[in-house]
Order: structure tokens, then C-alpha cells, then sequence
């Protein structure tokens, strides 16, 4: 992380390289940083819940899961994310519930009208 001033979208950037990397700790503080900044950040909350996911900080990616499906009702990726977060955390209800909300989506309807 460099101290010099930056925008969201720099985090955003710099967050993903890591993720790349597999720098997970590194990606996950700028990811925090970008919603931090920006609480409406959509693909920030995404991409903070998948970092989390994959370093097995289940609980806080469901939290940032459900903030990202909040933000975007109607985005198919954040329910289906959302539904491995669950099934990380044997949530199977509450996976099948995002994953049939996902298969609304990818079928052309809509969860929120």
C-alpha cells in the first residue's frame, strides 16, 4: 500500500493485483480501504467478499456478500457468490435461496422490479 493519496479506483486496482498474486491479507485491507471511502462501492463489497472467501474469513465474506447483493439486486455474479459464501459456511438454506435468485437472473427475470 503506498501512502500517497489515491482514489477508490487506484485501491480497487492495486487490490486486485495482489488477488493475482495471491497477496489475500494485502488485497483485503485495500479492498476495506475502497469501501471504507465509498460505502456504495459495489464492486468493491464484491470483490472484498471474494478475497475473504478465499482466505477463509467466511463469516465477513457473507457480510460483505449480502452488502454487495444490497447495492445490486439484480446482479447475477453477486447472488452466486453469494450462494458459495453460504455453502462455505454450511448455510445450505440460505445458499440455495442466493442460488435460486441467481437462476431467476441468468434466466432474464429480475429480483428486485
Amino acid at each position: 500500500m503506498s501512502d500517497t493519496p489515491a482514489s477508490v479506483e487506484d485501491w480497487f486496482d492495486e487490490a486486485s493485483g495482489h488477488v493475482a498474486l495471491g497477496e489475500l491479507p494485502e488485497a483485503i485491507a485495500l479492498y476495506r480501504r475502497c469501501v471504507g471511502q465509498q460505502p456504495d462501492f459495489f464492486e468493491g463489497w464484491h470483490a472484498l467478499g471474494m478475497a475473504l472467501l478465499r482466505n477463509g474469513e467466511i463469516k465477513e465474506a457473507i457480510g460483505a456478500g449480502m452488502m454487495a447483493t444490497t447495492l445490486q439486486p439484480n446482479d447475477l455474479l453477486a447472488w452466486t457468490a453469494l450462494s458459495q459464501m453460504y455453502v462455505a459456511n454450511k448455510q445450505i438454506a440460505e445458499a440455495e435461496d442466493a442460488k435460486g435468485k441467481a437462476r431467476i437472473l441468468s434466466l432474464g427475470g429480475k429480483v428486485v422490479k
